[in-house]
């Protein structure tokens, strides 16, 4: 059995230094060179080596041990968002209007850990373990782009494990649950098409206003009157524009939302559901509309019987049975769903809060912070699963 827990704490300091860097030079989705080079150079002096995957932001690193066996990939997310910084940490954002506000910093700092430790016990490896730096996460692109360049293959990926920091816990409790723990995520775009006029005589006018809002009022009965009381589904207009002077009737009025569901046959079919609203409203209106339904990641889906195998062999190992809890479902979207959809994987959250320190502010607040502490769960995590898996598989 191995103990990463104990070797990773052995890491601390180097892991905050890792941490602290990389939240120094966020970068937006796409735009991760510098973490791409800065990634690249930590990597290879490890002794990883480095893949070229076909993009350019991103990194795939791989450690071949001594005997065969199959592929474990671990993944981390690498982009940041633009915020602007209010954090009051020492080690604040230097490039203005960006921060690692959803604590992809911490991520790629746990998974160079376990890359460390990993490195440490090349020999004790029964196959290959693939490190996926992914980009682009927060605009649910780019883990479609990495499997569409085959980043799962050459070698082939028999299992991917990925994690996510959650500010709700503190350090040293791990979350779990099989099932779906993620939405499945799509954007939506609604054009209305009227005849303009005079505020003054509306019915010489077809208003695209009047019918934009009784679409956005239609669509609620999606969710109050078409699905199950046990159905999670979100149906959200979260952008509207249209006119531009208060006495005039616009020709248009244009509309963005997002639909979130738990479960993938009822996301597929929910694009006629809102198509069938929105034409019949907007005839109702003499009005016409365009409807784009941009179906962005499945949801993430942990099998019960790998969530049995994480809670009882590496997640109990890295954390304690008693550590152990399980986690609530999110209508947030992450694109991990991306590599599961094509090849056995389990997602997990590590606590990363602490009130006493001032680390209570959720993702994606300009003062949103992680605590250091955390990172030694999550790189022994990553480094754990794959030395059971591979272990594991080899028998």
């Amino acid at each position: 059995m191995y103990h990463m827990r104990k070797k990773a704490e052995n890491i601390r300091s180097q892991l905050a230094t890792w941490r602290e860097t990389l939240h120094r030079h966020p970068e937006l989705s796409f735009k991760e060179f510098w973490t791409t080079e800065y990634l690249t150079k930590e990597l290879a002096a490890m002794g990883i080596e480095i893949v070229d995957w076909g993009g350019e932001t991103g990194v795939v690193g791989l450690l071949h041990g001594p005997r065969p066996g199959k592929c474990v990939a671990l993944r981390a997310d690498i982009d940041a968002l633009p915020i602007e910084e209010k954090s009051g940490v020492p080690f604040t954002s230097e490039n203005q209007g960006v921060m690692h506000a959803c604590g992809h910093d911490s991520h790629m700092a746990a998974l160079l850990g376990a890359a460390r430790l990993l490195a440490e016990h090349k020999n004790d490896l029964k196959g290959t373990v693939k490190f996926i730096f992914q980009p682009a996460e927060e605009i649910f692109s780019g883990g479609a782009l990495m499997v569409k360049k085959g980043v799962l293959e050459n070698p082939h990926v028999d299992f991917i494990f990925g994690q996510h920091n959650n500010c709700e816990y503190p350090a040293g409790k791990g979350l779990i649950s099989s099932g779906s723990i993620m939405a499945c995520s799509a954007f939506i775009s609604i054009t209305v098409h009227g005849k303009g006029g005079h505020g003054a005589v509306p019915h010489l006018a077809h208003d695209p206003v009047v019918a934009a809002a009784a679409i956005i009022a239609s669509l609620q009965s999606i969710v109050s009157r078409e699905m199950r009381p046990t159905d999670a589904v979100v149906v959200t207009i979260g952008s509207i524009h249209g006119g531009t002077v208060a006495n005039v009737i616009p020709d248009t009025v244009t509309m963005q939302g997002t639909v979130r569901c738990f479960d993938l046959e009822l996301f597929n079919e929910l694009e006629d559901r809102l198509r069938r609203i929105i034409d019949n409203t907007a005839a109702a209106y003499r009005v016409t509309a365009d409807f784009e339904y941009n179906k962005l990641v499945p949801n993430v889906n942990n099998p019960p019987e790998l969530t049995e195998w994480m809670r009882q062999g590496p997640m109990k190992e890295v954390y304690g049975e008693e550590n152990i809890l399980p986690c609530t479902p999110s209508m947030g979207g992450e694109d991990f769903a991306c590599y599961m959809a094509e090849t056995p994987g389990i997602f997990s959250w590590f606590g990363s809060g602490n009130p006493d320190k001032g680390i209570k502010f959720s993702w994606h607040n300009p003062a949103f912070n992680v605590d250091n502490e955390s990172l030694v769960y999550g790189a022994a995590l990553y480094a754990q699963v794959a030395l059971d898996w591979l272990a594991k598989d080899a028998g």
